[in-house]
């Protein structure tokens, strides 16, 4: 049967009464039911704060909103904001925890040492700064000059996503929330094998 562009007899395994098989799932049957409508997805506390606003950060806040993240923009430039998600000034206000992803979209904004040494202390679950592979982060230097130790700056994640040769804002952002999504669930993000 195929529903919206996708053959959930090929995905789902059940062919010719076969039964259905989420093969990294941690309870293939509830993940089955929530992939039909038949029970509920699950809720929780799933925080997105996106620095800096970008095309890539609204595409991601679109996508996070749909996977059950709360998000909200930390913009520190007042003549920058304006879009249509919460947005604040300042990491303080973000309301960083133990269950928020941190996601800086822009690597060559001035601000970014100021506002990843405020994420930093604000501990939230994981940090994130987009960038190439081949070239060192910029937000290393601007860490280091702010008196972090190494072990700090490596909180901070470079590059991040999984490689899906995105080009695009919206390739991007699907690269970026997939690779959070396989962090969170404890997984490699690869394909099934």
């Amino acid at each position: 049967m195929t529903t919206g562009g996708h053959d959930h007899s090929h995905s789902h395994g059940h062919e010719h009464g076969h039964e259905h098989e989420h093969p990294n799932a941690p309870d293939d049957s509830l993940a089955c039911a929530i992939a039909h409508g038949t029970a509920p997805a699950p809720t929780g506390d799933r925080r997105l704060v996106a620095v800096f606003d970008s095309p890539v950060t609204r595409e991601l806040a679109h996508f996070a909103e749909h996977v059950g993240y709360e998000v909200v923009v930390l913009e520190p430039d007042a003549a920058r904001r304006g879009g249509p998600r919460p947005e604040v000034a300042d990491a303080a206000a973000a309301g960083l925890d133990a269950n928020t992803d941190v996601v800086v979209t822009d690597h060559d904004r001035p601000e970014l040492g100021d506002v990843l040494a405020d994420v930093l202390a604000g501990a939230p679950r994981w940090i994130g700064v987009m960038g190439s592979p081949r070239h060192t982060g910029p937000h290393v230097a601007a860490l280091r000059e702010r008196g972090f130790d190494e072990e700090a700056i490596a909180r901070v994640h470079r590059p991040i996503g999984l490689n899906i040769g995105s080009r695009s804002p919206a390739e991007i952002a699907v690269a970026t929330l997939a690779g959070l999504l396989a962090d969170r669930n404890g997984r490699q993000g690869g394909p099934y094998r």
